[in-house]
Formats: C-alpha cells, sequence, structure tokens
C-alpha cells in the first residue's frame, strides 16, 4: 500500500508472462472491486524515455503562447489534435486550470480511416521542438503495449482468457494521449477555482498516468476523497465507463479530479487513455458473479446511466469530448 491507500502493484510477472501473473491479476482485481485506482511498478517502461518527454515538454509549454497557437486543436480537424491553451478545457462545464497537447496514434492522412474521415483519427501536429515527435510516439508505443499487458491481468482478474478484451475490443485500441501542464499560480480571492481538473470519471478502458512530483491528483474513494500522490518509477492507473458497463459495475469507474496548482513551479500530467477500437460494440460481460448493473446515475458527477449505453465505442466517446470542447465540436463536427 501507498501513503494514499491506494495499492501498489508490481506487475513485472504480467509484462515477461510468467506463471506469477495470476497473482498479481488477483491484485488488480481487488484493487479495481475497492475503488478502481492502483498504482503499477515493474512496467518496463524506460525511465530515461519518461523523463526525456517531461524535459521536452517543459521545453515546449516554456514557450510563448502565440507560438504554442502555431499547433492549435483548430487545425487538427477531425483527428482532434493539437495545443489548447489555459481555460480552454471544460470539465462539467467549468474551465479546466491547465493547458495541453491532444496527441494520439499517428495515422497518414492516406489511412483508411483517416480518408473515411473517421473521428479521433490522423496525424498529429507535432510542435517543433527537436526530439518531440520521436520522444513522444516512442513513450506511446511503450506505454500501449504496457496497456495490453494491464487488460490481459483485468480479464484473468475476471476469470476470463487474457486475450478476452483484445479478441472483442483491443486488437487494434484507441490511443489518446495527453501533455498537460498545469502551471503554478495563486487562487484568486474570491473565486472558486481550486481545482486544476474537476471531478469526472475516465470514458473507456484504462487510464495509464505519469505524473511529476509536484502532484495533485485525488480520488473519490467509497471512504471519501483522498490523494493519489507521486510514487517514483510508478504509473498510476484506473478503469474507465467503458470497463464499469462491460462489468456490470462490478469494477467501477471512479471520479477523481487534480487540485489547483500552487505549488511554486509547474506541474506536468501524462495520462495514456487505452480505450475499445471506436467501431467496437460495447457489451456486458455475461455470467459475471456480482455484476448487478444497477443505475447509479444519481451518484455520478454526470448524472448518467453508464449500463444504458448500447452502440459503438465512438459515439460514446464523441458525445463526452464535445462537451469538453463544444466550439471544437460546432467547428469540425
Amino acid at each position: 500500500m501507498t501513503d494514499s491507500s491506494l495499492p501498489l502493484i508490481d506487475v513485472a510477472p504480467l509484462v515477461a508472462g510468467t506463471p506469477e501473473r495470476a497473482r498479481v491479476a488477483a491484485q488488480i482485481g481487488d484493487a479495481c472491486r475497492a475503488h478502481g485506482f492502483f498504482y503499477v511498478t515493474g512496467h518496463g517502461v524506460d525511465a530515461a524515455l519518461v523523463q526525456r518527454l517531461e524535459d521536452l515538454s517543459h521545453q515546449f509549454f516554456d514557450l510563448p503562447e502565440e507560438t504554442k497557437m502555431q499547433w492549435r486543436m483548430a487545425l487538427g480537424g477531425r483527428a482532434w489534435r493539437g495545443f489548447f491553451p489555459r481555460g480552454g478545457e471544460l470539465t462539467s462545464g467549468r474551465p479546466d486550470w491547465k493547458e495541453g497537447l491532444y496527441l494520439g496514434t499517428e495515422l497518414p492522412a492516406d489511412h483508411p480511416l483517416v480518408q473515411a474521415k473517421t473521428p479521433v483519427h490522423g496525424p498529429n501536429l507535432f510542435p517543433d521542438v527537436p526530439d518531440f515527435r520521436e520522444t513522444i510516439l516512442a513513450y506511446m508505443d511503450a506505454v500501449t503495449q504496457l496497456g495490453h499487458r494491464l487488460m490481459e491481468g483485468i480479464a484473468l482478474s475476471l476469470g476470463l482468457p487474457a486475450s478476452y478484451f483484445a479478441e472483442r475490443y483491443t486488437a487494434d485500441p484507441l490511443i489518446l494521449f495527453r501533455l498537460f501542464n498545469y502551471p503554478t499560480q495563486a487562487v484568486p480571492e474570491g473565486l472558486d477555482v481550486q481545482w486544476g481538473v474537476g471531478e469526472h470519471t475516465d470514458y473507456g478502458l484504462l487510464t495509464i498516468l505519469h505524473q511529476d512530483t509536484v502532484g495533485g491528483l485525488a480520488v473519490h474513494t467509497p471512504g471519501g476523497w483522498i490523494d493519489a500522490p507521486p510514487v517514483p518509477g510508478a504509473f498510476v492507473c484506473n478503469i474507465g465507463d467503458m470497463l464499469d458497463r462491460m462489468t456490470g459495475g462490478l469494477y467501477k469507474s471512479t471520479p477523481h479530479r487534480v487540485k489547483r496548482n500552487t505549488s511554486g513551479r509547474d506541474r506536468l500530467s501524462f495520462p495514456l487513455f487505452f480505450d475499445p477500437n471506436f467501431e467496437a460494440r460495447v457489451q456486458r460481460i455475461e455470467g459475471l458473479a456480482g455484476a448487478d448493473a444497477l443505475d447509479d446515475s444519481a451518484e455520478r458527477w454526470d448524472r448518467a446511466n453508464v449500463h444504458a449505453f448500447s452502440g459503438r465505442y465512438g459515439d460514446y466517446l464523441l458525445a463526452k469530448v464535445s462537451k469538453v470542447f463544444p466550439q471544437l465540436r460546432d467547428e469540425v463536427l
């Protein structure tokens, strides 16, 4: 356990595919049933790669805003990629106190999905920072591979074949990646702006987050809000709405938020969203004991019943991100 009471799980046996992965899967299952959040170590992602991405991200975010706006999201079109400035993203209808760079699987303009004008698919807008493009792509690839292994562990934790999710949803996962910068700022007097990001759940299957040493993440567990401070060398993982939907509520997507950064130095956060394929039809896993699929919309932050959703994952995703960037939705979709 960590100081935050979120479990710390060594996933090396999962990454290596050794027999001990059953024990690791059981630990993941316990965490998913308890509160849907856990730290992972032994993940095999090169620490030097992570540090390089931090260094280059600071270089980018330190640029003047007018320079960063050369890669603004409006230029990314339907791919929904690029930079947004502070206050440019909404959570629960309120501006977040952060800036960011939206990225995803790199697809060329002649890729069939891009030719078909599939939303959130296409080329990235890579800022003109030396080695940034190569480092981003290497990081996304490494963490995506970790996502495949973790989903095998989640499948095993449910008593399913390790390949369950890959065969149905994630052979070609939808990967969305974000570089977020939370500038340090004093909270203005008289304004209710204590959150860098407001309360929310993630949309898909699994989020794999690197946060720098500043911290600020808070998780709404059954026992109340707790901090999820940085753990050196560890990723924070949490499950999203679609895994909640698939497991009939056995594994809950947990609300979380980010505190306003008043630390005196800027904070970096890198969430990678490992999600079902855009065209995948999300269905409940049959025969799971204890999965009641109860309508918990009265308790959810967005008053939504995820168990009522039926259809393509892409439709669920677009409905959510359109609320985050309403202007971009109107311009692009």
